[in-house]
Order: C-alpha cells, then sequence, then structure tokens
C-alpha cells in the first residue's frame, strides 16, 4: 500500500489503468473518474473513458444496436454493456440486442469487426 501523503503513482502504473480498472474500483464514482482520466491526461497518459459513458441503460442498448446495424460494433462495447446492466442489475435486455447477441454467436457471423 502506498504512503498517503506525497505519492504519486509512476507513469508505468498509468499506462496500465484503463477506464474497466476505474468503473470496478471501490469508491470511485464517475467525478472521481473523470478527474483522474484528466490528471491522467495531464501527465500525458491517455485513459479512455467507457463507451457508454452517462447513458441510460435504454440508451446504451439503442446505440449497440445501431452500431451493429452499422457493422461498427465491438467487443469492448458489448462488454461494457453487459457489465453496466449486470451492476445496475437489471434482467432486461431488449429483443433487438439479443438478436444481435445471436448472430455474433452464430456460425454465420464469424467475422464481426474488431478494433
Amino acid at each position: 500500500m502506498p504512503p498517503k501523503v506525497g505519492w504519486t503513482p509512476p507513469d508505468d502504473l498509468l499506462r496500465l489503468l484503463t477506464a474497466r480498472h476505474l468503473a470496478t474500483a471501490r469508491n470511485c464514482g464517475r467525478q472521481t473518474m473523470r478527474e483522474i482520466i484528466d490528471w491522467a491526461a495531464s501527465r500525458g497518459i491517455s485513459i479512455p473513458a467507457p463507451h457508454h459513458t452517462g447513458k441510460s441503460l435504454s440508451e446504451v442498448w439503442g446505440g449497440l444496436v445501431e452500431r451493429a446495424s452499422a457493422g461498427h460494433l465491438t467487443k469492448s462495447e458489448i462488454t461494457e454493456a453487459l457489465e453496466k446492466s449486470i451492476r445496475r442489475r437489471s434482467p432486461r435486455i431488449p429483443v433487438a440486442f439479443q438478436i444481435v447477441l445471436l448472430k455474433i454467436l452464430s456460425s454465420s457471423y464469424d467475422h464481426w469487426p474488431q478494433p
């Protein structure tokens, strides 16, 4: 555990940090996450923000369906949306997105775009 006063994380550690780490860290809410991302940026280190920051679950699902229709859906976007749904204990996944998942998981949809 680092000392509480006068310690800053080394740049190598910041480069390993992801928005996913921040989203799942204890006591790291949206504002703290934004502050850490901005602070790292001031040191020249980029921590990309999550794809779905500030969106409701219905907006997230709608956006994913649109991106899938355009052929631009990524695995990380799907993962983040499902994680957000689980964190909120939402039992509902829209049928349109279930169809997208079925296509991805079926053998006829093997080569969906990756970042």
